[in-house]
């Protein structure tokens, strides 16, 4: 049969369900987490025998396993477990799980004495994140309940010392055998060594990671963003790209797993250890702070347009305590009383805004925010001490990127419109938009008539296959920049010891390419400006 032909009719035995991004592991999952166990082995047997298939065999034998423990074939579960761990597959997925699901497995004697050889504790992390110009949290999961004691050693010469700082906690089930230990008293723009042990042992991981800068005062660093991270093991490869420019942060904004399945905790689970498993992830989160935020795919399902109400549909707290218990940011909504994931941080003195823009959509009261984080966001706002504002949205902010959709801001022009016209009306100098959703990366412009033009990031092709077109002629906005080819991501360089601080904007390839860059100086985002007579700023700037 034609590739091409049955390729289609792959898609159409799935019950024609949107997935943006072909994931037979998952889609294989969301069969098991509703016991349809024939549907899953034939999903995950038909793409072994399509090529170029998204899904290896080390995954394959892995959803088989799961498979064959809920038909209690608990002897060819062992078997599948031991050829995906043979291929590859890192041995911490079994007992990361989803747990419930190999529970009959590790009731298994020859999997017990298996367990014993690979003597594995420390599941997934560390994953720093949080960090400020004087304190860092760190994350980790572990196998059982543990005691974590976070070792920090700071610099003497050119050694590091042996003990400066140590930080408790306590994983616990409640909370999937996570737990996030945040330590205090570090000195601004320093670099520290940490050491993560388990009931008082060493696990002999070292790494090392530096504090922001001191806060408010002007400073030069970097940091990466970018969302669209669907599992695809050719593109792993992309975490230890990044890597090697070493970020201050890594802003992850939306599809960073792609789960589509908020009803099922298995699922989501499955989504989220697959990647935390992954040693090219853990080696850059280990190093590097990383926030993030969610999008429809990691949220709900494609587009959803889930409603302002807090508790309706029922499974949003559940799918935001998922999220809590496998990130490590600095707030997740307003808790408990207005759950979601916006918070705000400061990475010396540029302010970095970062927005849900899921869990309250309500197409029909025309709100992406809601009422109460829109409130926050306009105080952010306005005491914000910044000289560069960042404001990252989930989806992208400038018109006619989506022709015909309203699931980016195009859907909500006037929440967007009040917004921008805040930012004029209180003479906020300094923004700048970010985004994620479509596959690719690009720079565009938001022309304002009574203030200085808006101008937005994108990039959203982490690790994805699937891609978006440029848009280059758009209505309602200006292309300036865009690349699309591979998988990339977008780099920020900040310079606000100049005396007209800047930003360049970099499109960096999964390769480690430049594809391309832009500077925009702080005097194109001002308001003391003549909007009608600004500066050129969609040159190169030679040598920079």
């Amino acid at each position: 049969m034609n590739f091409r032909i049955e390729f289609f009719l792959f898609f159409l035995f799935l019950g024609m369900n949107s997935f943006a991004q072909h994931d037979p592991g998952r889609n294989a999952v969301r069969y098991l987490a509703k016991n349809q166990t024939d549907n899953a082995v034939e999903i995950v047997s038909k793409e072994s025998k399509i090529k170029n298939s998204p899904i290896n065999e080390a995954e394959r034998y892995f959803v088989l396993a799961m498979a064959e423990c809920q038909r209690d074939s608990i002897s060819v579960a062992y078997q599948y477990a031991r050829q995906a761990v043979a291929l590859g597959l890192p041995f911490e997925r079994f007992l990361a799980g989803p747990r419930d699901v190999f529970d009959p497995l590790y009731k298994y004697y020859e999997f017990k004495r298996w367990v014993k050889i690979q003597n594995k504790n420390l599941l997934h992390g560390p994953l720093l994140g949080s960090v400020t110009d004087t304190s860092a949290s760190f994350w980790v999961r572990t196998v059982e309940e543990e005691e974590i004691n976070i070792q920090i050693s700071s610099m003497k010469g050119e050694n590091f010392s042996r003990i400066s700082l140590i930080g408790k906690g306590q994983t616990k089930r409640n909370s999937d055998y996570t737990t996030t230990i945040t330590v205090s008293g570090l000195k601004p723009d320093t670099e520290y060594q940490y050491t993560v042990l388990l009931g008082g042992k060493s696990i002999e991981q070292r790494n090392v990671f530096r504090t922001h800068p001191p806060g408010g005062e002007s400073t030069r660093f970097s940091i990466i963003f970018g969302g669209g991270a669907g599992f695809t093991p050719m593109n792993e490869i992309m975490w230890t790209t990044i890597a090697r420019y070493k970020p201050r942060a890594f802003m992850l904004l939306g599809d960073n797993v792609y789960i589509d399945d908020p009803l099922h905790p298995m699922t989501q689970h499955y989504c989220y250890y697959r990647r935390q498993s992954q040693p090219q992830w853990r080696s850059l989160v280990a190093t590097t702070s990383v926030y993030a935020i969610y999008d429809d795919h990691d949220f709900g399902t494609n587009d959803c347009i889930p409603g302002s109400d807090i508790d309706n549909p029922a499974w949003k707290r559940q799918v935001v305590n998922v999220f809590k218990e496998n990130w490590n940011n600095p707030a997740y909504g307003d808790g408990e009383k207005h759950p979601g994931c916006w918070y705000e941080y400061y990475i010396g003195d540029v302010h970095f805004i970062m927005l849900d823009g899921r869990y309250y959509r309500d197409l029909d009261n025309g709100s992406m925010l809601g009422n109460f984080q829109k409130e926050w966001l306009f105080r952010v706002l306005a005491s914000s001490k910044g000289k560069f504002k960042i404001i990252a949205s989930p989806v992208p902010w400038s018109p006619g990127v989506k022709p015909g959709s309203k699931d980016t801001w195009d859907g909500f022009p006037e929440e967007r419109e009040e917004i921008f016209s805040f930012i004029e009306e209180q003479q906020i100098d300094g923004v700048l938009l970010m985004s994620a959703d479509r596959h690719r990366s690009d720079l565009r412009k938001i022309k304002r008539s009574n203030a200085y033009d808006l101008y937005e990031v994108m990039s959203s092709k982490l690790t994805n296959v699937h891609t978006h077109d440029l848009m280059e002629n758009a209505e309602g906005s200006e292309f300036i920049m865009g690349y699309n080819a591979k998988c990339s991501f977008g780099l920020l360089d900040f310079n606000t010891q100049m005396e007209d601080p800047q930003v360049k904007y970099s499109i960096i390839t999964i390769d480690n390419e430049i594809m391309d860059y832009r500077v925009l100086k702080l005097s194109h985002l001002s308001h003391s400006k003549d909007p009608n007579n600004m500066p050129e700023n969609t040159k190169k700037l030679n040598g920079q």
